[in-house]
């Protein structure tokens, strides 16, 4: 991050006036809240309830439709994003690699797992962005911010402690995903330069580079075989739900996108956990797969109090990274 004062002809008061309100960042973060919860319920579905047995071919799905709803955009001129050349694999890396990687272990660990343990599990995503915004992006943060990423820990700690479905597979797939969802999170909003590939390009180009090689991970590993030969390609229920889960992924990977372009990744993965712990709630009351203890229960709370203390800390104004307004790593739009 740069420091020192602003550029010349640009004042930190027009910079801090024309940042984006509290109204535009709160609405960014229920919209990236509501997506995720969707898409949790309706894979969880997916895999478990339908028994659908290929998690990476339902990842190519929403690839395919990331792909076609942002192309068609374009042409129509609804959104613009440069077109390919041979710079933009440079741009991009590493993103196409942890994005892959955010996919494959996110679906595979969401069967392997009660939606309660999943939720709390995926909690680690947190310290481990804070930790990346500190060494990728610079940023340093409070003592009531940290405290209160480490008290959602703590309850992810005592909730995982308590689990009595333990499933070493499904665990090792959820830690690979807090750390790609992390470093994904970080190195997105290092990349969304409106001068260079901007919000869009970001998501199309990843989701191009990327399809073609997880249709080859689908076919060597037989992933891709089950998900032709499955026999509930003729129930019309089936299909509605795997074409919402394909559109949802792209709504999910807009929304994360927005969320920590006019917030953080840090907030990004707080309000993830928050919506987490509500999911963990109705998992309770639906599905059949939770095992009810007493300090399962109380790790949950203690993750959801964290995760509103930060969400207050954030909206009262007391998130202050203590480093210098960055004017050049200000959103176009918000430049003088």
């Amino acid at each position: 991050m740069t420091t020192g004062s602003p550029a010349e002809g640009v004042s930190a008061d027009s910079v801090s006036a024309r940042m984006p309100s509290r109204a535009v960042k709160l609405l960014s973060a229920l919209f990236y809240g509501t997506c995720s919860f969707l898409i949790v319920l309706v894979n969880k579905a997916l895999l478990t309830t339908y028994g659908f047995p290929s998690p990476i071919f339902l990842g190519i799905g929403q690839m395919a439709a990331t792909i076609m709803i942002l192309y068609v955009s374009k042409l129509n001129q609804i959104i613009h994003f440069p077109d390919f050349d041979k710079k933009i694999p440079v741009k991009l890396f590493p993103l196409p690699l942890l994005y892959v990687g955010n996919h494959i272990s996110g679906l595979s660990s969401t069967s392997k797992l009660s939606l309660p343990m999943f939720t709390v599990l995926r909690k680690f995503t947190i310290p481990l962005t804070l930790l990346l915004e500190t060494i990728i992006l610079g940023k340093q943060y409070s003592w009531d911010i940290v405290a209160s990423v480490f008290a959602i820990i703590l309850g992810a700690f005592i909730a995982a402690g308590s689990d009595l479905a333990f499933n070493l597979e499904g665990y090792i797939f959820v830690f690979l995903n807090d750390i790609f969802t992390a470093a994904n999170g970080v190195y997105t909003k290092q990349k969304m330069d409106p001068k260079e590939l901007g919000k869009y390009g970001v998501l199309f180009y990843n989701a191009c580079f990327m399809i073609v090689p997880t249709l080859i991970i689908s076919i060597s590993t037989g992933d891709f075989q089950q998900a032709i030969e499955f026999n509930q390609w003729k129930n019309v229920l089936f299909i509605i739900q795997f074409l919402l889960s394909c559109f949802l992924g792209f709504l999910l990977m807009y929304a994360t996108v927005l969320c920590s372009y006019y917030n953080s990744a840090l907030t990004t993965a707080v309000v993830g956990a928050i919506k987490n712990v509500s999911v963990a709630y109705i998992g309770m009351l639906v599905g059949g797969d939770y095992i009810f203890s007493v300090l399962n229960f109380i790790g949950l709370n203690i993750c959801m109090v964290g995760g509103l203390r930060y969400s207050f800390l954030t909206l009262s104004g007391h998130l202050k990274p203590k480093q210098p307004v960055d004017i050049e790593n200000l959103p176009l739009d918000l430049k003088s």
